[in-house]
């Protein structure tokens, strides 16, 4: 029971234990490694905000340890620095490597910046660093404000215009279709009708019985003429000229073969006649 009771207290006095951070430091150093500043950060109060050129390097360095313990270094199970844009709103998390001894080393090199700093701007990042642990209460500690050259545009991709927005179609429709006056639609109409004036005075000068306009051999040829008016008539309404000569020719052939029957049907009935 006593024992039990102790690793009780043990962990009890495990979990109120917050982590804190020990001599934190921070080093700007130009492309040719002169140090350009270096100074200790004060976990209550922000220095000047840090400028970085795009060739500087900043170098951060600290210790994780325990509040209420002996002091000794810990390894906390998450360690992250946190950049944050408050203009707008964009945010960066960058892990920090922290031996099992609590030491943390962390660096910034502009020329190779890592991919988790945020698009940049005029606006400063704001640094914190943040500690998580399963044994400890977390902690969270405001660095300092950081200025870094502004973020360059993203590179344009070749087919990338073909994918932006297009300007907008103007679409031109043709004017409506004028019709011709009554007198020229009668002209064509007449002469469209005209044939058929013809043919029946063909059939009255032959002296062609009206009982024989109707006989099996005469039908066929008179409805395929019929026909051909009606593809005119079409073409005239909807059809185009290449149609036309497609439907006609297919009705030709036929009209031929009825038109020579019903010549000889003819001639055999006027021969009769005399």
């Amino acid at each position: 029971m006593i024992f039990l009771l102790s690793w009780l207290l043990l962990a009890a006095s495990a979990h109120a234990a917050t982590l804190s951070v020990q001599s934190p430091r921070f080093t700007i150093s130009a492309a040719d490694a002169k140090q350009l500043r270096s100074d200790t950060l004060s976990l209550t109060k922000k220095p000047e905000p840090l400028t970085l050129s795009p060739t500087d390097t900043l170098k951060l360095t600290f210790q994780i340890t325990t509040d209420g313990e002996d002091g000794k270094g810990v390894q906390p199970h998450q360690t992250f620095l946190r950049f944050y844009d408050a203009v707008s709103g964009e945010e960066g998390i960058q892990p920090v490597r922290v031996t099992p001894g609590g030491k943390a080393k962390f660096e910034l090199n502009m020329a190779r910046p890592p991919a988790s700093i945020p698009p940049t701007s005029s606006a400063p990042l704001e640094v914190s660093l943040i500690l998580g642990s399963f044994v400890h209460d977390p902690a969270k500690y405001d660095l300092f404000d950081l200025y870094i050259p502004a973020s360059q545009p993203a590179p344009t991709h070749a087919d990338a215009a073909m994918f932006s927005p297009r300007p907008a179609i103007q679409h031109t429709f043709r004017p409506a279709q004028s019709l011709p006056p009554k007198a020229v639609s009668a002209l064509f109409a007449g002469a469209v009708l005209a044939p058929w004036a013809v043919l029946l005075g063909l059939w009255g000068k032959v002296g062609i019985s009206v009982p024989h306009l109707f006989a099996p051999s005469i039908v066929p040829f008179t409805a395929l003429l019929g026909a051909f008016e009606a593809l005119l008539f079409w073409y005239w309404v909807d059809l185009k000229l290449g149609q036309v000569l497609l439907y006609g020719a297919v009705l030709a052939l036929p009209t031929v073969f009825a038109g020579k029957h019903a010549l000889s049907t003819t001639g055999k009935w006027r021969a009769g006649r005399k």
